[in-house]
């Protein structure tokens, strides 16, 4: 069968199925292509949900194109459509509604849910998460001057959602169990650095902190300590949302398990997305990678593979973080080794190499993009440097590159 004529079936409708679909069509794909989403609106970027959409009360949702703007290019798009079930032998799906449609090959973009503590939801106290545009509404409106919001975990959704809401006149605790902040980045520059920018505009922090129960008076530690809240946001993390795939017989372990092309070990069947589980040379080890750079750039690549192309995507993870001036970028893996540490800490302008036998396999940068344009370059080439010239504040990274 001639790839570019191939029936394309997207489930998700977020932003590594959107993307997917545009890339099928720039690739030249010239067969149906369905794009099918649970949510009621069309697909957007979600990063401004914890930023623009919390700081600002009048911002308004922004999408990647209008349903009418999907119609132009040909992609059948579906929203409020979930998909129930998948049959791999006769190749199609079932929805809620009754419906099937047939597919040659079938992209599985259906992304993550969040980690609940349904302990605090049965307790009588308001608890929002924050996922989607709906979310990120319910949330600001509910970010009234003088609120008491907690914010269980100190990762970096619960780290700009504290952000937003001393912007919005909030008293804010962030609740974190392990030892320091952002722990699953791993650079004790970056958590001593974020401690102290947010406890210097308003924030408490308490790391090491275990729940415990809830009274009236509010959220118990095990301290014995008691923080009074008047709205609780968690941000623990997230779980794959892997049910079509375990139940089309995928391997599935922390996410859906996919190769370089995004091809899972089914034919025919792809993922991507945050619910893709990729190798990761930076971090030595399977993993899911949430982000926008991957949920947009291994969706392209994927898509491109879907059409006959051969293309390999195999990119060191990079994400931004925006909390009150600070701008925080993150690649690879900056716990992975020892770490070397550039600039002014203290002044909130600085970088972090991390190195494992002369490899960059992490880096972190704080108000220094410069670094950053340059690290993410380093850390894709996978070229050993000296180790004291990367300590040496007065040695150029770009010559890293060249040497």
């Amino acid at each position: 069968m001639d790839p570019s004529r191939t029936r394309i079936v997207i489930v998700g409708a977020g932003q590594a199925g959107a993307r997917a679909a545009e890339a099928l069509r720039a690739a030249g794909h010239r067969g149906s292509i369905s794009l099918l989403g649970e949510e009621q609106h069309p697909p957007y970027e979600r990063p401004q949900l914890s930023k623009a959409m919390l700081t600002n009360a009048s911002e308004e949702p922004r999408f990647i194109r209008n349903s009418q703007d999907w119609a132009a290019i040909d992609i059948k798009l579906s929203t409020s459509t979930p998909t129930v079930a998948v049959d791999v032998n006769r190749r199609a799906i079932g929805l809620s509604d009754g419906r099937e449609i047939s597919f040659d090959r079938l992209l599985l973009a259906t992304g993550t849910r969040p980690r609940r503590l349904r302990d605090l939801e049965n307790c009588g106290l308001r608890v929002c998460y924050l996922r989607c545009i709906d979310d990120a509404l319910e949330l600001r409106r509910n970010l009234a001057p003088g609120t008491k919001v907690v914010l269980v975990g100190g990762g970096v959704i619960g780290l700009e959602v504290a952000s937003a809401a001393i912007a919005r006149g909030c008293d804010v605790t962030v609740l974190e169990k392990a030892d320091r902040l952002l722990p699953q980045v791993g650079s004790p520059a970056l958590s001593g650095y974020l401690r102290r920018l947010h406890s210097d505009r308003g924030v408490a922090i308490c790391c090491n902190a275990t729940i415990m129960g809830v009274t009236a008076k509010g959220i118990e530690l095990a301290d014995g300590k008691t923080v009074p809240t008047d709205l609780v946001v968690v941000g623990v993390g997230v779980e794959p949302a892997a049910d079509l795939a375990r139940q089309a017989g995928l391997a599935v372990d922390q996410g859906i398990r996919v190769g370089p092309s995004g091809m899972t070990d089914i034919d025919g069947i792809y993922a991507a997305g945050d619910v893709a589980e990729q190798w990761s040379g930076w971090h030595g080890r399977w993993m899911r990678v949430e982000n926008w750079a991957n949920a947009q750039n291994q969706a392209i690549a994927t898509a491109r593979n879907m059409v006959g192309q051969d293309v390999s995507y195999e990119v060191p993870p990079w994400f931004w973080s925006d909390q009150f001036d600070a701008n925080i970028q993150v690649i690879g893996h900056p716990g992975g080794a020892d770490e070397i540490v550039r600039g002014d800490v203290e002044r909130g302008r600085f970088t972090t190499i991390s190195l494992r036998d002369g490899e960059v396999v992490g880096a972190v940068t704080v108000n220094s993009q410069k670094d950053m344009a340059l690290l993410r370059r380093l850390a894709a080439s996978r070229k050993r440097v000296n180790p004291s010239d990367i300590a040496n504040p007065a040695f150029d990274l770009k010559q890293a590159l060249t040497s």
